[in-house]
């Protein structure tokens, strides 16, 4: 069977918009997946940490992938994020991506218990994998030991390789240490290694890496992906800092609620600032101060065009 090319570029870890009564909006959350994608950006890895996910049951994540699919959004731009504690969800979560044609999916360690084993997460990766087991599963294991505070060791992605190695493709490192990344560049060429942040986008594209799956992404697309597309250019430094400038910007308030603060104003739709408890949404003067420090860098936005789907 002839494999899906595996990701690569500019991927975004897509925020997730909430009605009043705190339930997806999932007209809204199609709309904006659609725009990412009218963006440039190279794929959606919804249900990220951005998203909320862990905050999501199961059943809305899996409603909310099959709008998306219903919408006509092709599953070989999608890595929907499948990790959680519970084995059988992640399982569950991952055959229901399988089965809709997603080209990958981007797996957390089960992340309630802390200081657990190599041997155990060894074995979490592998049940679920098995469980699923199908030979179209592509799946990208996600370490951001600053949330989750189990991280993914060199060892262990050295073990899941060897084990799986049509399998377990890539990783997603939002450790926000690049010398981690360096060194899984180093340990593993071939693999299909993403930075956690646009920041280290350059670095890790002349390193050996893929890409970045970013939470800014939600906000600066484009500008990121032209950095993606311009990394051996001369002026490559240059387009790198002035990403990394508005990521520095951002990054300097909580970063859902930032995000989702952005897009309300930049999309004039006061909606989208609404976050999922226990997160809170920025309050009158820290927004003040974000779009005001944003101004003061340049930064500008797309606006959101609607369209309505045909009925």
């Amino acid at each position: 069977m002839t494999r899906v090319p595996r990701f690569s570029g500019v991927l975004v870890p897509v925020l997730t918009p909430f009605k009043p009564d705190l339930s997806p909006d999932t007209q809204k959350f199609v709309q904006y997946c659609r725009w990412m994608l009218d963006q440039g950006v190279d794929g959606l890895a919804v249900f990220g940490t951005t998203s909320e996910a862990n905050s999501l049951s199961a059943d809305e994540r899996m409603a909310l992938l099959d709008a998306l699919i219903d919408a006509g959004i092709p599953g070989e731009k999608l890595m929907p994020g499948t990790g959680a504690c519970s084995l059988t969800e992640a399982a569950r979560l991952t055959s229901h991506a399988v089965n809709h044609g997603c080209r990958a999916v981007l797996m957390l360690p089960p992340f309630y218990y802390k200081g657990v084993s190599d041997d155990g997460l060894f074995a979490s990766f592998s049940e679920v994998i098995q469980r699923v087991g199908d030979s179209r599963l592509a799946l990208y294991l996600y370490h951001i030991p600053p949330i989750a505070v189990v991280p993914i060791t060199l060892s262990l992605i050295e073990r899941l390789i060897k084990e799986y190695p049509d399998t377990v493709v890539g990783l997603k490192d939002s450790s926000g240490d690049w010398s981690n990344t360096e060194s899984i560049l180093n340990a593993f060429p071939g693999f299909g290694t993403f930075a956690g942040s646009e920041a280290f986008l350059l670095a890790t594209l002349r390193g050996g890496g893929v890409g970045c799956i970013t939470a800014t992404g939600n906000v600066n697309p484009a500008g990121i992906k032209h950095v993606a597309d311009n990394w051996q250019t001369p002026q490559a430094d240059e387009l790198q800092a002035g990403i990394t400038l508005v990521r520095k910007t951002i990054q300097a308030y909580p970063l859902v609620p930032a995000c989702k603060r952005i897009v309300a104003q930049f999309h004039d739709d006061v909606s989208w600032a609404k976050v999922r408890p226990p997160l809170d949404g920025l309050g009158a003067e820290q927004s003040s101060k974000l779009l005001a420090d944003l101004e003061a860098v340049d930064f500008a936005m797309a606006p959101l065009k609607v369209e309505m789907a045909a009925q």
